[in-house]
C-alpha cells in the first residue's frame, strides 16, 4: 500500500513538472541590467590546446567602458608560435575588436547592452599548447562621479566630532610630514659632515706622511753634506788613516 502511494505521488509530481515547463523568467520583478550587474573585473589564466578555440561572455551595460587585456605566458609543443587570435563580438554579432598577437588590449565604449563574446583561438599552433593570462571587465565613469557626490553629501551630514577628528588627523599628518622633511634634511647634513670629515682625515694623513718624508729626507741630506765637509783625500805616498 505504501509502495503504491509512493508511485502515485511520484507520477503526480512528474505530470505537474511536465505541464509546468521550464522556468523562463526566474525574477520577473528585476530588469536585465539589475539581474546581470555582476563583478566589474576578472583575471585568470586559461590553457589552449593545439588548434583550440575557447569563448567567454561578459555582460556590459550601455555607457560603460569594456576592456580586455591578454598575454601569452607559456607555449609548449612543436613548431611554437606565440601569436593568439582574439576577437570580441557585440550582442548583435558584430566584431568590435580583433587582435592577432602574443599580447594586446581591446577597449571600447559599450553601445548596446548585452553579453559580449570573447573568443581565443590557438589555430597558429597545430602541435602546441599555450597558457594565456586574461584580464577583462567594465567600468563606468559616471558611476564613480555619482559615488563621489554621494560621499560628499554624507560627509556634510557627519557631526562636528568626526569633523574635528578629521581636522586633527590632517594637522597631525602635516606635522608628521614636516618632521620627516626636517629629519631627511638633518640626515643629509649628517651625511655631508661625515664625507667632509672623511675627506679632511684623508687630507691630513696624506700631508702628514709627505711632511714626515720631507723631514727625513732633509735630515739625511744635512748629514750627508756635513760628512762631505770633513772628508779629506790622502796625499801621494801617505798611509791611509785608520
Amino acid at each position: 500500500m505504501l509502495q503504491k502511494g509512493f508511485y502515485l505521488v511520484w507520477l503526480l509530481l512528474l505530470f505537474g513538472l511536465s505541464n509546468s515547463g521550464a522556468l523562463k523568467d526566474p525574477h520577473p520583478e528585476l530588469s536585465d541590467q539589475e539581474l546581470f550587474w555582476g563583478a566589474d573585473q576578472y583575471d585568470f589564466s586559461i590553457m589552449l590546446r593545439a588548434g583550440d578555440l575557447q569563448c567567454y561572455w561578459h555582460f556590459a551595460h550601455f555607457g560603460e567602458h569594456f576592456y580586455l587585456n591578454f598575454m601569452v605566458q607559456l607555449v609548449t609543443g612543436v613548431a611554437l608560435d606565440r601569436h593568439l587570435s582574439v576577437t570580441v563580438n557585440a550582442p548583435s554579432g558584430l566584431i568590435v575588436g580583433k587582435v592577432d598577437d602574443a599580447s594586446g588590449q581591446i577597449a571600447f565604449s559599450v553601445k548596446e547592452t548585452g553579453f559580449y563574446q570573447m573568443c581565443f583561438s590557438n589555430f597558429h599552433n597545430r602541435f602546441g599548447s599555450m597558457q594565456v593570462f586574461l584580464n577583462f571587465g567594465v567600468y563606468y565613469e559616471g558611476q564613480k562621479e555619482e559615488e563621489k557626490k554621494k560621499k560628499e553629501e554624507d560627509i556634510k551630514q557627519i557631526n562636528s566630532t568626526l569633523s574635528f577628528i578629521e581636522e586633527s588627523s590632517s594637522r597631525l599628518q602635516r606635522f608628521v610630514f614636516h618632521m620627516w622633511r626636517h629629519y631627511n634634511y638633518e640626515r643629509m647634513r649628517r651625511g655631508t659632515d661625515f664625507y667632509l670629515l672623511q675627506s679632511n682625515s684623508t687630507y691630513v694623513n696624506i700631508w702628514s706622511a709627505v711632511q714626515s718624508l720631507l723631514i727625513i729626507t732633509a735630515g739625511y741630506l744635512q748629514l750627508y753634506c756635513l760628512k762631505r765637509l770633513f772628508n779629506t783625500k790622502p796625499a801621494d805616498g801617505d798611509k791611509p788613516r785608520c
